[in-house]
């Protein structure tokens, strides 16, 4: 009886060892990756969008970099529909910290004539930050364009490499990378070239909120449940608050409680349904979902190979 009582006593804490464990490799692989892009580029940036992945971003380069501050500018791509939650938490983040924020607009380019703004059910700017972010890379004349995306997301994003090069059109050749072998990353590129890097590649969404847990970083309302004005379209829940998302006369709208998994355009960015108030909730609704968190954005759903055609363009 004993023994099967010391044997349950020490399985949690050798689950959470592991836990502690592989999260710490993961870190270590993260900022490996950001002070390899420190030394080999002449003129990066952070990507930042005010998600959950960016943030970590943040988090990780401060500890890559400690005590001096981040070397490079954080530069966030703004669509005009981001959730004003989303915009109020970059901009005291920044403020906080002490970071060098640019911010490129879509309305710009949209103004410029550059891009055309769709309209009707299903329209959205996310496809329009391409030119965008292609704009500000050549203005900045930056070399490499640190995000936050993560293999596990979406299956064009399970083919990029760590150090993704761009050719000096911003496009992506999935059929033209490098090896990396050995946790070897080059950064030689030439010119007119610049290369995407993503520290945060082989994690997952339940190691990015982990993360999130053991170095209790603070990330935006939205991603807890709360109360909203929202409506039923294609069997999601879209946001009705903002006079942004397109809506037909017989889609009644409703509060319900809701939080959401990733944070992109209001257009195409629905809610789930959800009680979970706090990071311990949010994990454990994590580990018993059976659907990505992709999977409640619109704009992946346009094409089988929707985000990879957008990739290749010159996408995130």
């Amino acid at each position: 009886m004993s023994n099967t009582s010391t044997e349950l006593e020490v399985t949690p804490s050798l689950e959470l060892l592991k836990d502690t464990s592989h999260i710490n490799a993961l870190e270590n692989e993260a900022i490996y990756i950001i002070r390899e892009v420190a030394a080999q580029f002449e003129k990066p940036v952070l990507l930042f969008s005010g998600g959950k992945d960016s943030i970590t971003l943040v988090r990780l380069a401060q500890k890559a970099f400690w005590p001096s501050k981040i070397p490079f500018p954080l530069m966030h791509i703004d669509t005009g529909h981001n959730f004003p939650e989303t915009i109020e938490f970059r901009d005291r983040l920044v403020e906080e910290l002490g970071l060098e924020l640019i911010v490129r607009n879509v309305q710009d380019s949209i103004n410029q004539g550059k891009v055309k703004e769709e309209s009707g059910r299903y329209s959205s700017r996310n496809s329009l930050q391409t030119t965008t972010l292609l704009d500000a890379i050549e203005e900045f004349k930056f070399d490499a364009c640190i995000g936050g995306a993560r293999r596990d997301e979406e299956k064009a994003r399970a083919k990029e490499r760590i150090f993704s090069v761009r050719d000096d059109f911003g496009q992506w050749d999935e059929r033209n990378q490098r090896p990396e072998l050995f946790d070897m990353l080059n950064g030689q590129i030439e010119l007119g070239q610049n290369v995407r890097v993503f520290p945060i590649s082989n994690w997952t969404e339940l190691d990015v909120w982990s993360y999130i847990k053991e170095e209790q970083i603070e990330i935006p309302s939205i991603y807890f449940a709360h109360k909203r004005k929202t409506f039923l379209r294609d069997g999601m829940i879209w946001s009705a608050e903002d006079g942004i998302v397109f809506r037909e006369e017989n889609e009644i709208v409703e509060e319900r409680l809701v939080r959401f998994r990733t944070v992109g355009d209001m257009s195409c960015t629905a809610a789930v349904l959800s009680d979970a108030e706090s990071i311990d909730k949010v994990v454990e609704e994590i580990r018993d979902s059976s659907i990505s968190e992709r999977g409640a954005r619109i704009d992946d759903k346009r094409s089988e190979a929707a985000m990879e055609k957008r990739k290749q363009q010159g996408y995130f």
